[in-house]
């Protein structure tokens, strides 16, 4: 199990929230720590994860909307688990940066009402993935203060491409799975109907030559 499938089980299903995303990050700029702070937990790996739960009235028609939030999860040296550690409603979420429109960057900032913070993704793409999903989620669970993305490359924007391509992917696949099975059982149907015939014609075959036989 990868970590993110691992954070997925362990931090959020057992709240019956849905991981839509995640990006392993670290930070662009040091921390500031404060002076009396004193030891640490060591090395650690961090993952800003985007999350959704679902509430429910008493009645099981009356569905209430979608709750979206931002976590940051953190993994430390020589543990398996993980930690969770802050966390914010997708509606505190003001301002997503991608730094630069024009090429491949893993650099971004986050900037929420109270907080702000700047991270480097382990890959561009990663960034990319978890930025569209993170503007997908925006644009599906916000009536209003909406987000704003700036510095953003435009497939980012345009309507989920990577997401819309991997549904493509998955689509067109099981298209041809199941035309593939279509196929084969027209063959196998064609194979049986030729095997029922045989042997019908095998079957009048020998009661033919039997009856020769005796006259």
């Amino acid at each position: 199990m990868n970590a993110k499938s691992a954070i997925s089980k362990e931090i959020f299903a057992p709240h019956d929230e849905r991981m839509l995303g995640a990006v392993q990050v670290k930070r662009r700029t040091k921390k500031k720590i404060p002076f009396l702070a004193t030891g640490g937990q060591g090395e650690y790996l961090t993952y800003i994860c985007l999350s959704v739960i679902c509430f429910f009235t008493c009645s099981v028609t009356n569905k209430k909307p979608a709750q979206a939030s931002i976590t940051k999860v953190k993994q430390f040296e020589g543990s398996t688990s993980f930690v969770r550690r802050t966390q914010w409603m997708l509606e505190q979420l003001r301002q997503v940066n991608g730094i630069d429109p024009n090429r491949d960057s893993p650099e971004f900032d986050l900037l929420f009402e109270n907080a702000f913070d700047q991270w480097v993704a382990s890959t561009a793409s990663e960034k990319c993935t978890f930025f569209q999903v993170l503007h997908h989620t925006c644009q599906r669970y916000l009536t209003d203060k909406k987000p704003e993305f700036i510095n953003c490359q435009s497939k980012i924007m345009g309507g989920n491409s990577i997401l819309h391509s991997a549904a493509d992917s998955v689509t067109s696949a099981v298209q041809k799975a199941s035309q593939a099975l279509n196929e084969r059982g027209e063959r196998l149907g064609r194979a049986e109907e030729k095997t029922e015939e045989l042997k019908n014609s095998a079957q009048q075959f020998a009661e033919t030559a039997h009856k020769v036989s005796f006259c």
